[in-house]
């Protein structure tokens, strides 16, 4: 049980820890000029053009996390005398597969719809939304940056019903969520890095998500954080070419057809 305890923090705590690390590396690239050429947005617009201060995005980011590990726990505690005999018995390589499959397809099913809701609903997206949008340009620590309410009903939750469909433990939720948290971050680094796996692996990507950032996209490529099904299925897919900008660096242009 001890064991079991100690691989509840590490599930509540390490997505959390790979959140800042992740998007440290992220701002210690964006801080060499060399990796101006990879940007899809000149350096100076995260300045110019972003709504919210760098210190105000990383003061919500801290609340939103707060909410999460307080919610983590919470189903750890619930979900701990279920998944004993999980820890007990060990689990196979094909059944944990499937659990991940499971979660991602559950957290992409349930963020579509609500995020695409917080859109179409002006009440939700004036008072709500578009406080994750007041980053035009989006950069690495700012992807959990939102209204505690999203932060309850996209993230929170979102994350809650993938851990319990799936069924998976405490110890393979400490790998999903910290893959979760990596990709979450990458989608919103601002960078299009040559020989990236996430970009390799995913449509979904940086250059997917800076569309749906941008006001041309707004209504479109919804979907997060893993796949585009959702949206190819629904009608909400904006294919975008990359183009080399002048003056160094990428941007996503729609593909109008």
């Amino acid at each position: 049980m001890a064991a079991f305890a100690s691989e509840e923090l590490l599930g509540t705590f390490v997505p959390v820890i790979v959140y800042w690390v992740y998007s440290g590396l992220y701002v210690l690239m964006g801080s060499i000029s060399r990796f101006d050429d990879y940007r899809l947005h000149p350096r100076k617009d995260e300045d110019t053009k972003n709504l919210a201060s760098k210190s105000t995005v990383v003061k919500g980011v801290l609340l939103q996390q707060a909410f999460q590990i307080a919610v983590s726990l919470f189903l750890f505690t619930v979900a701990r005398n279920n998944a004993t005999e999980t820890v007990t018995t060990g689990t196979s390589l094909i059944t944990l597969a499937g659990q991940f499959g499971v979660a991602m397809l559950v957290l992409d099913t349930w963020q579509y719809f609500i995020h695409r809701y917080m859109h179409i609903n002006k009440f939700l997206y004036r008072h709500v939304h578009s406080k994750h949008h007041r980053l035009v340009v989006p950069y690495a620590y700012g992807a959990l940056y939102n209204h505690p309410l999203e932060g309850l009903l996209l993230d929170t939750v979102g994350g809650a019903l993938s851990f319990l469909v799936s069924g998976m433990s405490p110890r393979i939720a400490i790998f999903f969520f910290s893959f979760a948290t990596i990709k979450t971050v990458d989608d919103h680094c601002g960078l299009w890095l040559p020989g990236n796996p996430l970009h390799v692996l995913f449509d979904n990507n940086s250059a997917y998500h800076d569309v749906h950032h941008q006001l041309y996209g707004n209504k479109y490529n919804f979907s997060q954080p893993f796949f585009i099904g959702w949206d190819k299925i629904l009608g909400t897919h904006m294919d975008y070419t990359l183009q080399k900008r002048k003056g160094g660096g990428f941007e996503a242009r729609p593909v109008k057809d």
